[in-house]
C-alpha cells in the first residue's frame, strides 16, 4: 500500500494520462472499425496524418499563454492578447493557404509545405535561447518568429487536408451512385460520420498533448533538484526585476524556504535566476516533441498521398454547375442564404471566443483558482478532446434515434441549444466564484499563500466545465460546418467555408478579454456572467431566426 502511494504521489501525471488512455482506447478501436467497414479507405490515413500535426500544436496550445508569461515575465493581459493574435493567424491564414493550393493545382504539395513549415516553427520553439532584462529582446524575436512559421504553416495544411476529405466522400458516393439510388443515399448519409470521425481524431492527439509539456518540465525540473510551483515563475520575475509587491516577497519567501527548496534569504536572488532558466528550459524541450509529430505526420501523409485524391477536379465541375441564366434566375434565393449564412456566422463569433476561454481565462482560472498541486494546470486541457471522443458516438445516436421517430432536429436548432449548453457552463462558474467568495485575480494573486490554497477549488471544477463546453462544441462545431456546406451556392462553397473559419478567427481574436476581465472585475463571478449573458443571448437571437433558417436550409436547391 506504501508503495501504490508514493507512485501515485510522485507520478500523479503520468498515472492520470495512462488512465485517460485505457478509458479512450476502446471509443479509438471503434472509429477504427466503423471507418474501415463503411467508409472511403483514405480517411483513417488522412485521420492519422492530421491527428500528428494536431498533437504537435496541441503541446504548443495546451501552455502557450503560461509559457509567454513564465518565459518572459509578460503579464497575463499581454501574454493573452499576443496568444489571440496568433490563434486569429491560425484560422484566417487558411483562406491564402486555399488560395495558394487553388492557384497552383496542387494541393498535396501545399500540405507537405505546410508541414515543414510548421516543423520549422517548432524547432525555433525547441531551443532554449534567454536574454537578458525585459522589453523586446531576442529571445522574445524568436519565438515570434517561430509562432509566425507555425501559423503561416497551419493556414497551409489545416483547410486543404480537410478538402482532400471532402473528395474522397465525393468519389465514395460517386461510385455508389452507380449501383443505384438506395446505394447514393446510404453514401450520402455516411459523409457527416466520416467528418465526425475525423473530427475525434485530431482530439485523440489533443488527448496526449497537454500532458507532454508539464511531464518533460517536471522531468527536468527533478533533475535539477527543483520541484514544480505554478506560482514560482511570476514571483521569481518580480524578484529578478524588482517589481515584486511585499506582499509577493513575502509570499515567495514563504514557499522557498520550505521543505521543497529550503532556501536562505541571501540566496533567493540566484535562486530565482536558477529556477526561472530550468523551468522554461523543461518546456523548450517538450516542443522537441512537436517537432516529432510534425516528422511523423509528413511521413504518413507522403506514405499514402498517391492514394488520396486532388480536390481540384471538384473545383473545376463546382464552378461549371451553375449556368449564367441559372445564376440570373437563382439569384435571390443565393442572397437569402447568404444573409442566413451571414447570421450564423455572427453567432459562431461569439462562441468561440466564449469557447476558447479554455487557452485564456480558463487556464488562468486553472493555475491560480484550482488546486493543481497534483496535476499541472495545463494538463486539464485534456478534458475537452477526451469528452469529444467518448461523447460523440452518444450525440450521433440521440440524434440519429430521433431522426428515425421523424423527430429529426434541425441543423440551427442544434446550434441554439449548443449556444445554452455553453452558457451552463459559466453559469456553473458563476455560481462556484460566488459561493468560494473569489476577488478578481489581481486581488487573489496577493493573498497570503496559506489564504489562497485554502480557498482554490477542486479540480472536479474544472471537469464539469469543461463537459458543459465539449457538449456545446459538439452541437455546433462540426454541425456549424454542415450548415455551411447545407447554405452555401455551389458556385461559393470554398468562399463561404473560408468565411467560416474567419468568422473562428474573429472570436479568437477577442479571446484575450476574458483574462482582462479575469484580473479587473472586482468580483470573479462578474467575468463568468459576461460569458452566460453573451451565450443566452446568442441562443436568443438564433431561436428568433429558426423558422426563416429552417425555411431556407429546406428550400436549397440542389
Amino acid at each position: 500500500m506504501n508503495f501504490i502511494t508514493e507512485l501515485w504521489n510522485t507520478n500523479r501525471p503520468l498515472l492520470f494520462l495512462i488512465g485517460v488512455l485505457i478509458v479512450v482506447t476502446p471509443f479509438i478501436i471503434y472509429y477504427v472499425r466503423k471507418a474501415h467497414k463503411e467508409h472511403p479507405k483514405g480517411l483513417i490515413p488522412a485521420a492519422l496524418s492530421n491527428m500528428g500535426e494536431r498533437f504537435g500544436y496541441y503541446i504548443m496550445n495546451a501552455v502557450l499563454v503560461l509559457f509567454i508569461c513564465s518565459k518572459f515575465g509578460i503579464s497575463d493581459e499581454v501574454s493573452g492578447i499576443m496568444f489571440a493574435v496568433f490563434y486569429f493567424l491560425i484560422y484566417v491564414l487558411s483562406l491564402p493557404g486555399g488560395i495558394i493550393a487553388d492557384r497552383t493545382q496542387n494541393y498535396k504539395g501545399t500540405i507537405i509545405s505546410g508541414l515543414v513549415v510548421m516543423a520549422l516553427g517548432y524547432v525555433l520553439l525547441a531551443i532554449p535561447v534567454f536574454s537578458e532584462g525585459t522589453g523586446v529582446t531576442f529571445a522574445l524575436i524568436l519565438a515570434m518568429l517561430a509562432l509566425i512559421l507555425i501559423a503561416c504553416g497551419n493556414g497551409l495544411f489545416k483547410g486543404n487536408l480537410q478538402a482532400i476529405v471532402g473528395q474522397l466522400y465525393d468519389n465514395f458516393e460517386a461510385e455508389a451512385a452507380k449501383k443505384g439510388p438506395e446505394a447514393l443515399a446510404l453514401a450520402k448519409s455516411k459523409r457527416d460520420p466520416g467528418f465526425q470521425i475525423f473530427y475525434v481524431f485530431i482530439n485523440i492527439g489533443g488527448v496526449i498533448a497537454p500532458f507532454v509539456a508539464p511531464l518533460i518540465r517536471g522531468w527536468y525540473l527533478k533533475a535539477q533538484g527543483l520541484v514544480y510551483n505554478a506560482d514560482l515563475p511570476r514571483l521569481c520575475h518580480g524578484y529578478v526585476q524588482n517589481t515584486a509587491k511585499p506582499e509577493d516577497l513575502d509570499n515567495l519567501a514563504q514557499i522557498t524556504s520550505g521543505a521543497d527548496f529550503n532556501v536562505a534569504a541571501e540566496g533567493l536572488g540566484e535562486f530565482c535566476t536558477n529556477y526561472l532558466t530550468v523551468y522554461n528550459t523543461g518546456v523548450h524541450y517538450s516542443f522537441i516533441a512537436s517537432v516529432a509529430a510534425m516528422l511523423i505526420s509528413l511521413f504518413i501523409f507522403l506514405a499514402v498521398k498517391n492514394k488520396l485524391p486532388n480536390p481540384v477536379k471538384k473545383v473545376k465541375a463546382a464552378v461549371q454547375e451553375y449556368a449564367p441564366e441559372e445564376r440570373q434566375a437563382q439569384a435571390k434565393e443565393i442572397k437569402q442564404r447568404l444573409y442566413a449564412l451571414y447570421a450564423v456566422l455572427g453567432i459562431a463569433v461569439f462562441f468561440w471566443f466564449s469557447f476558447h476561454q479554455n487557452t485564456q481565462s480558463l487556464s488562468i482560472f486553472a493555475r491560480d483558482f484550482v488546486d493543481t498541486s497534483s496535476i499541472p494546470p495545463e494538463v486539464w486541457q485534456c478534458i475537452n478532446p477526451f469528452f469529444v471522443i467518448i461523447l460523440t458516438p452518444i450525440i450521433m445516436l440521440i440524434f440519429g434515434s430521433l431522426a428515425k421517430k421523424g423527430r429529426d432536429v434541425s441543423t440551427p436548432k442544434k446550434i441554439a441549444l449548443g449556444m445554452f449548453i455553453a452558457a451552463c457552463a459559466y453559469i456553473f462558474l458563476v455560481v462556484i466564484a460566488i459561493i468560494q467568495n473569489y476577488p478578481s485575480g489581481e486581488t487573489f494573486k496577493a493573498l497570503p499563500e496559506a489564504t489562497k490554497i485554502a480557498m482554490k477549488a477542486s479540480p472536479s471544477v474544472l471537469i464539469i466545465t469543461y463537459f458543459f463546453l465539449t457538449v456545446a462544441e459538439l452541437f455546433i462545431s462540426p454541425l456549424g460546418l454542415s450548415f455551411v456546406s447545407k447554405i452555401a451556392p455551389k458556385h461559393l462553397q470554398g468562399i463561404c467555408q473560408g468565411l467560416w473559419l474567419s468568422a473562428t478567427a474573429i472570436g479568437n481574436l477577442i479571446i484575450f478579454l476574458g483574462v482582462k476581465m479575469l484580473n479587473a472585475f472586482p468580483h470573479q463571478w462578474y467575468t463568468w456572467a459576461v460569458f452566460a449573458i453573451i451565450c443566452l443571448i446568442s441562443m436568443a437571437i438564433m431561436l428568433g431566426m429558426l423558422k426563416w433558417l429552417e425555411r431556407i436550409t429546406a428550400d436549397k436547391k440542389e
